[in-house]
């Protein structure tokens, strides 16, 4: 795997962590908790809710869904 892909999954993987130990965030709380830009967070979340693992119950607010997910580290 290229190094590129690995960090990505990595900082994927702390997104949704993230999320799930805060309950409910805003995309600004993601932005500002990894110092990382809009766009890339919204790339991320879009990875996370295609895999049905977030979901947005409104605009620009993020939370997990009841998807059991495997966390290795």
């Amino acid at each position: 795997m290229k190094p590129s892909t690995n960090r990505m999954l990595t900082r994927i993987k702390s997104v949704y962590m993230f999320i799930k130990e805060q309950g409910t965030v805003s995309t600004q709380d993601l932005v500002n908790e990894f110092g990382i830009t809009p766009r890339t967070i919204q790339r991320d979340l879009n990875v996370l809710a295609y895999n049905d693992l977030v979901k947005s119950p409104s605009r620009g607010r993020w939370t997990t869904t009841s998807k059991k997910v495997k966390v290795t580290s």
